[in-house]
């Protein structure tokens, strides 16, 4: 059983005599247990090498034999006598053990002095300390500190060292404060292990106070504590402070650049750490292989692909180049700029390679988009029988998130459980997003709540996989949660922004859009985007303009978004010119931003500027079409009659069609009621996505427009057949900063009865104008089979709730599951000119804007 975990001590707590010392429980190390790795002695090893005789004083016998290193005689002999040894004897068994890092003797001998002394002398018990602190045994460390009287600044300083190596860090610094009331003057050894206690915890103010004590006891000008005290500021995030302590040291070694070099670059001023490392060739100061690894990693991250190979030839010309260390680094550093080809180049002719070896290309490769390539390296790894460690794991899990590979996450989140890592919260986190990655979310939200600590990257992982898995409201609840615990950072901002974005709250989002502005982080990388992309995909656009101007690193993406807003729309022309400033101002356009271009042109019909994109693509851009782009055109000559050359271009495609290509000319044919064309591209499209509720709806809507309801029948009874016909219609409305979901048919709102009041009022008021809501109830018509099955006229009662909970004269805003029918469309149009406000519906297909009786869809399609 383990002991108890450590009580809390106050700070500068008196120190007690030894009878009120706490119970040796008080401060055990629980945390970070050591490994053994010393050669255990067996009994009957011990037994074989028994002296066969004694002299008449067994210490002198026993100090012989540890002077000339015969540990398993003097051992015997300690166990075999029937008087204790003196102090001398134990000490040099002590230290020898411990030079010979023999843990099984040394602790056997620790008990047998344990049980024969009732208090252990100064020198005694400072050997069994510095035994037991080197074999990480903290616990025995302070069993054996508690029984000794008298205590030396050697006594302290080995305990504060051990708690501090154990990991005990608070408590190291416990252990100081007793130390200093205790009236021991610390001496040169004491500052550096309290110091790295300091910036291990981290915790600047105590390090302050420490650093307060250097002056005052005199060591302001020992190289070694000033060393420890700039490595401590530079790991609280004091590096303006770390380099003050170095720009006041007379005397410095290679451990002092090192320390300051490392402290810049641990801080994200690579520049700083660099130009010092610079600093450092011109005062002729020797660079060694800790300050080599250093600089070769933090090059890396400068994207500076001429410094890097300097860098490299200079390590080769200082003799470093056979190094695995050096080479570890290099590796990192040629993974940093993209540069994996070099990398593996530099691995391949490693002569011998470390478990950090194979982790650097695993996450080189992982990081630099070849998901693949890392899983091929980790199975390499698993071959040549290499020990994992969490950094491993976690890289080859990053990769079979990108991947969907859960067969192969699977076996390493076993891996970790079997290995003891998902105590580590970066294993826990890949785990986490693993599953969420590869639709197992259930699984996720497992994992995430057996996490004994969560960080910023748990929760933004979760939320995000929320909004992957498309339970963007379970996303919203979490981030609400989380805000109680953690500090969001930009990629919780993105992704909850995102779940703002899909469900339509656009309150929720200005919200958060606030949050972010309050944080301070509101040009902070892709924040930017989000929240265009949130405004554009709630139907604001001129809030979406209002943040795309304010952006002021406008990137391609940012550009896109905007585009894309445009033509939702229904703003064609203004998406072409809005391209033609993005080119002048020297933005360079992407395969994204050619495929919002050409579905403006195929919304407004404009075949021959669609044609001259189409073209400009490779011929002035060099951009090879894809499958997006091909699916655009063909829906651009459909959409205007052009039904025969939509048809011979997909026949001309350099590459094979997809489901999408072919279903823009099935919808093509839907428009013009082309049926034997139409079928034609519904056989390739079912042979392609043969469960795809949509391309059935498509021919549904083909047969009934041209009467062919023997036709619809079959393919009605094929849907229900593979049940694709029982998706319930779901829409979305923000009312109040809460967001309100309605079914078809929904029954179960508080609001029902006011709801159905004032769409039966719409009704009435359509009728008596002579426009009826609805066309038919038969069961063989085209409205039934059409908008009721496939539609379900939820958004109307979105729309209803909406009217009453929110202000009059401001807009509605509603996110559907499905695609918009006729009658839906018709009715809305109604009553966006009926009570003068603008209803904007964005549906499963595209974003409808009603305003004054018209919709920004042109009603292409409604006709």
């Amino acid at each position: 059983m383990p002991p108890p975990s450590p009580t809390k001590l106050t700070l500068n707590p008196p120190l007690l005599p030894l009878a009120s010392l706490p119970s040796p429980r008080a401060l055990p190390p629980t945390r970070l247990p050591a490994e053994k790795r010393s050669r255990r002695l067996s009994s009957a090893a011990v037994s074989a090498a028994a002296p066969t005789s004694f002299s008449a004083d067994p210490s002198a016998e026993l100090r012989a034999l540890c002077s000339h290193g015969q540990l398993a005689q003097a051992l015997w002999l300690l166990e075999s006598s029937a008087e204790p040894p003196d102090e001398d004897a134990y000490v040099a068994l002590f230290r020898l053990c411990e030079w010979r890092r023999a843990v099984e003797p040394g602790l056997r001998a620790c008990a047998h002095a344990d049980d024969r002394h009732v208090w252990f002398g100064l020198r005694l018990g400072n050997a069994m300390l510095s035994m037991l602190v080197r074999f990480g045994e903290t616990w025995h460390a302070w069993r054996v500190f508690a029984k000794m009287p008298e205590r030396d600044v050697f006594s302290w300083n080995v305990m504060v060292g051990g708690y501090g190596k154990a990991g005990l860090l608070e408590e190291a610094l416990d252990l100081y404060h007793r130390m200093m009331w205790a009236g021991v003057r610390p001496d040169v050894y004491t500052f550096p292990c309290v110091l790295r206690s300091c910036g291990g915890i981290p915790d600047w103010r105590m390090g302050r106070e420490v650093h307060a004590h250097v002056l005052r006891f005199g060591f302001g000008g020992e190289v070694d504590v000033l060393n420890a005290l700039m490595t401590m500021y530079a790991k609280c995030g004091d590096a303006v402070a770390a380099r003050k302590v170095f720009d006041g040291m007379t005397m410095m070694d290679c451990i002092s650049w090192n320390a300051m070099i490392a402290g810049h670059f641990e801080n994200g001023d690579c520049s700083a750490g660099l130009e010092l490392f610079l600093t450092m060739l011109e005062d002729e100061v020797q660079p060694n292989l800790m300050t080599i690894t250093s600089v070769t990693v933090a090059s890396g991250l400068l994207s500076d692909i001429s410094f890097a190979k300097e860098m490299h030839g200079l390590s080769v010309k200082r003799g470093f180049a056979t190094d695995v260390a050096f080479c570890n680094s290099l590796i990192q550093m040629y993974a940093s700029l993209g540069m994996m080809g070099q990398a593996r180049t530099v691995f391949s002719r490693m002569d011998t390679r470390d478990a950090m070896s194979w982790t650097a290309m695993i996450s080189g490769y992982e990081k630099n988009g070849f998901p693949d390539k890392a899983l091929e390296v980790y199975a390499l790894m698993e071959m040549n029988d290499v020990d994992h460690d969490d950094i491993t794991i976690a890289s080859a899990l990053a990769a079979c998130a990108c991947l969907g590979r859960l067969d192969v996450g699977i076996k390493l989140h076993e891996l970790a459980e079997s290995k003891g890592f998902m105590s580590y919260i970066v294993v826990a986190n890949a785990i986490l997003e693993m599953y969420a990655k590869s639709k197992h979310i259930d699984k996720a939200i497992e994992i995430f709540k057996c996490m004994p600590e969560k960080d910023v990257v748990s929760w933004s992982s979760m939320i995000a996989g929320f909004c992957f898995n498309h339970r963007n409201f379970e996303a919203l609840y979490y981030f609400r949660h989380m805000l109680a615990d953690v500090k969001p950072n930009s990629v919780t901002f993105i992704a909850v922004l995102a779940a703002c974005a899909a469900t339509g709250a656009l309150r929720s989002g200005k919200e958060i859009h606030a949050h972010v502005l309050r944080c301070g982080i509101g040009s902070e990388g892709y924040l930017p985007n989000a929240l265009i992309d949130l405004y554009v995909k709630c139907g604001h656009t001129g809030y979406a303009w209002a943040q795309f101007c304010q952006h002021v690193a406008k990137d391609v993406v940012s550009w896109n978004i905007m585009l894309a807003g445009f033509v939702a729309h229904g703003h064609g022309d203004t998406a072409l010119s809005f391209f033609n400033q993005m080119v002048k101002i020297g933005e360079c356009p992407d395969e994204v931003t050619f495929v919002a271009l050409l579905c403006a042109c195929s919304r407004g019909g404009m075949v021959s500027e669609g044609w001259e994109l189409f073209y400009s693509m490779t011929e002035k851009y060099s951009i090879v079409p894809n499958l997006k782009h091909y699916a655009c055109m063909v829906d651009l000559l459909s959409r205007v009659g052009q039904l025969t050359e939509a048809y011979n271009f997909i026949n001309e495609m350099p590459i094979t069609p997809d489901a999408a290509v072919w279903g823009a000319l099935l919808n093509g044919c839907r428009i013009h009621r082309h049926v034997e064309l139409g079928e034609l591209a519904a056989k390739y499209v079912f042979e392609l996505e043969p469960n795809d509720a949509g391309y059935h709806v498509l021919l549904c809507d083909l047969y009934a427009d041209a009467g062919r309801w023997d036709k619809l029948a079959r393919v009605r009874k094929t849907m229900r057949d593979k049940g694709l016909d029982h998706d319930s219609g779901c829409s979305w409305v923000e009312a109040k900063g809460v967001v309100h979901a309605f079914l078809t048919d929904d029954e179960s709102h508080p609001q029902i009865r006011e709801i159905k009041t004032v769409l039966e009022g719409i009704y009435e008021r359509m009728k008596a104008s002579g426009c009826a809501p609805f066309e038919s109830h038969s069961p063989e018509d085209k409205e039934v089979s059409k908008d009721d099955i496939f539609c379900g006229h939820s958004e109307r009662l979105a729309v209803a709730f909406g009217l009453i909970n929110t202000a009059p004269g401001t807009p509605v805003s509603v996110t559907k599951n499905q695609y918009t029918c006729q009658s839906c469309h018709r009715i809305l149009k109604t009553i966006s000119n009926i009570v003068r406000r603008d209803i904007i519906v964005r549906d499963s297909k595209q974003l409808h804007h009603f305003k004054d009786g018209s919709c920004s869809c042109g009603d292409e399609g409604y006709g």
